[in-house]
């Protein structure tokens, strides 16, 4: 019996899940962790809204029973207060419902069969399992053997690094550890989570020098690290040198988070125009170099610090999002690039079980198409934003333009960083700035055809900080009281071919292969993700009225790193036929991309 128990456990080891859910939104993924990690799944909050988090955990203490105190804006350091009495509050639960699931194998067996669905079947344990359960001594055993060899997944945060708006406190700028991203990150620093925080959006030096303050980021005797750093980026360039800034303070980036510029959700950065897996492949091809290059930097730094330092490196995941929505997809960036792990996004807004999504944008999501998915203008950070047509926060927006009371009253006021009418920094989609910026474009004696283009540009931008969190409030019935009701949604274009609600079990047999959910023909994420950058390319020299030089080699620097990516890809299709079967459409945007002269 004992040789038999050794055997599945050392089996069961090897059956960690391939997939994780990243941060969706402000809102969609705030609570995830409590739904998902007692299965084994990791996945991120984003630690944007505070307020946003004080209110869930209020609702996850009454599901508990645990006593609230509210943390009111009048509590000195309350922003980072909040997060970490959130994030230790998710923690709580999911360490709850994980005991629920151990009991569930004495108690509730069924249960615990549907935690054995979500498996990948990378071996024959399920069937082992099923078969030694029924052995009374292998079954009296088994609490104790879940403990030891079960784990929960990560409880991992997300901060975007720009989102770092300096606060004011009596009309006195405040010091800059209250900076918006500053305080949210402590708030996790101080929590009592072990996992990662994931940095999106580029280098910070500041905030990543801030990291230094807080032990839990330095290896211990062990070479444990309590919580780890995660770079979400977009290209090997960035990678090395956010990593190597890093380790030299002695800090290590544990997971490198590679994801597309423009097949994503949420924000797109289309600027570098590289392809996917032109840039997977570089990592694949220099992964061993870097660690080398950040282990001597990383040893450098703790001598420096007289911390203690370990004598090989650290592990380094490669992960990668952006587009993946089918297995064969999923198994293909697994097995050629040899990634560590998968990020399925926008797929789980499918999956109510698994997010925080109220039934209205459900229901719009599920009825989507592809024209309804579209990259748009209407972030107030100016950067192009995944949106989905007739969600409700812009038919709200778009019902205040037409009573001529358009822009935010600015709730939250996570974005406010233009200074252009006035000396502290306010948001471009306030009502505020849009009143000053309507009342400068009617002194500048326009054309009618001016003047429309412009006021509808400026008019545009949703309060996608409201928007972005609000539907967790809505689905769980949370008073909001003067907030928006209008939620933002920003879905990738994978979102048109999940049409149905579906259960968390059945949409990780669709990663790994099970079932299909998918029922129309879809083309590969390598080749969706090509269209969209030279429907952005085209788009961009359309509208621009006066192509000068400096934009001409922006054009061409584009052109040149699609041409760059696409004969890369010509190899790797022909490489790879049943895998990456659209060979066709792969030259047809060659072809298309060729045709354009400056």
């Amino acid at each position: 019996m004992l040789k038999c128990l050794n055997l599945i456990i050392m089996e069961i080891k090897k059956s960690e899940h391939l997939f994780f859910i990243p941060v969706m939104g402000i809102g969609f993924t705030v609570d995830s962790p409590a739904r998902v990690a007692h299965l084994g799944i990791n996945s991120t909050i984003s630690i944007v809204d505070d307020g946003l988090m004080e209110k869930m955990r209020e609702y996850y203490c009454n599901k508990i029973n645990k006593p609230f105190q509210k943390i009111s804006k009048n509590v000195e350091d309350f922003r980072a207060k909040r997060i970490t009495e959130y994030l230790n509050t998710i923690d709580e639960v999911v360490e709850e419902k994980y005991d629920n699931l151990k009991t569930s194998v004495t108690e509730k067996y069924d249960e615990f069969k549907n935690y054995l669905e979500t498996l990948p079947d990378r071996s024959t344990i399920k069937e082992k399992f099923k078969s030694k359960i029924k052995d009374i001594q292998f079954f009296e055993k088994m609490k104790g053997w879940i403990s030891e060899n079960i784990s929960l997944g990560s409880i991992d945060v997300n901060i975007m690094t720009k989102l770092d708006k300096v606060n004011y406190k009596k009309g006195e700028q405040m010091p800059i550890e209250h900076n918006d991203a500053h305080a949210a990150f402590r708030g996790f620093a101080n929590s009592n989570l072990q996992s990662s925080i994931v940095f999106s959006a580029g280098m910070n030096n500041r905030l990543y020098s801030y990291i230094e303050k807080f032990k839990d980021f330095y290896p211990d005797k062990n070479n444990y690290l309590k919580k780890k750093i995660t770079l979400k980026v977009s290209c090997y360039k960035s990678a090395f040198i956010q990593g190597k800034f890093l380790a030299k303070k002695g800090l290590w980036v544990s997971e490198y988070r590679i994801e597309s510029g423009v097949n994503c959700g949420g924000h797109a950065f289309v600027a570098n125009a590289s392809p996917l897996g032109y840039i997977l492949e570089q990592f694949k091809n220099n992964k061993n170099s870097l660690i080398d290059t950040l282990q001597e930097a990383f040893i450098d730094g703790l001598k420096a610090k007289n911390r203690n330092y370990p004598n090989k490196p650290l592990e380094i995941k490669i992960t990668v999002q952006g587009g993946v929505a089918t297995n064969k997809e999923h198994e293909f960036l697994l097995n050629y690039y040899k990634v560590d792990a998968i990020g399925w996004g926008t797929p789980f807004l499918s999956v109510p079980e698994a997010i925080s999504i109220d039934d209205n944008t459900l229901d719009l999501l599920l009825k989507s198409s592809k024209k309804d998915l579209y990259l748009s203008k209407i972030s107030p950070l100016g950067i192009q934003f995944n949106n989905l047509r007739n969600n409700t926060q812009d038919i709200e927006k778009q019902q205040k333009i037409d009573d001529g009371n358009y822009g935010s009253d600015c709730p939250n006021r996570y974005l406010q960083f233009n200074t252009e009418f006035t000396e502290k920094p306010i948001c471009i989609a306030s009502k505020q700035y849009i009143k000053l910026k309507i009342a400068e474009l009617k002194t500048q004696n326009l054309s009618n055809e001016n003047f429309n283009e412009k006021y509808n540009e400026v008019t545009n931008k949703a309060c996608i900080c409201v928007g972005l969190s609000i539907s967790p409030m809505l689905k769980n019935n949370i008073d909001i009281k003067q907030l928006s009701r209008g939620v933002s949604v920003c879905p990738s274009p994978s979102m048109a071919y999940f049409s149905e609600k579906t259960s968390l079990v059945d949409m990780i047999k669709h990663i790994y292969g099970k079932k299909d959910l998918i029922k129309k023909e879809k083309l590969h994420m390598f080749i969706i993700e090509l269209q969209m950058y030279l429907n952005n390319l085209l788009d961009e020299i359309n509208n621009t009225k006066i192509i000068s030089k400096i934009e001409k080699n922006k054009f061409r620097k584009t052109k040149n790193n699609l041409i760059k990516g696409i004969d890369y890809y010509k190899t790797l299709f022909q490489q790879f036929p049943k895998e990456l079967k659209n060979l066709k459409e792969l030259l047809d945007i060659e072809s298309n991309l060729k045709k354009i002269t400056f």
